[in-house]
């Protein structure tokens, strides 16, 4: 709940100021009406930024990739005891 209320304030900020920059006339017009658009198109350029580098810095864990390794050859032994044909190795 607490996320959704910073996000509807900043939604109710922004709106403020983009009202007040259209009643101020500070910025022509033609400009302020895209303020939105600019908006928008900023705020994806800033999440495909933070997918970059979340990607980037993905941490590699070769220990982890061998105990799944080891569970998953587990879970093969345990299904081929049942009777269920999991494939070839």
């Amino acid at each position: 709940m607490k996320h959704v209320l910073k996000l509807l304030s900043l939604l109710v900020v922004i709106s403020a100021l983009w009202i007040g920059l259209l009643q101020a006339s500070i910025i022509p017009q033609s400009h302020t009406w895209l303020l939105p658009i600019y908006f928008v198109v900023s705020l994806g350029c800033y999440g495909l930024l933070m997918v970059g580098v979340g990607l980037m810095r993905f941490p590699t864990c070769p220990q982890e990739a061998l105990l799944l390794q080891q569970d998953i050859a587990e879970a093969k032994d345990f299904l081929k005891q049942k009777g269920v044909d999991v494939g070839s190795d």
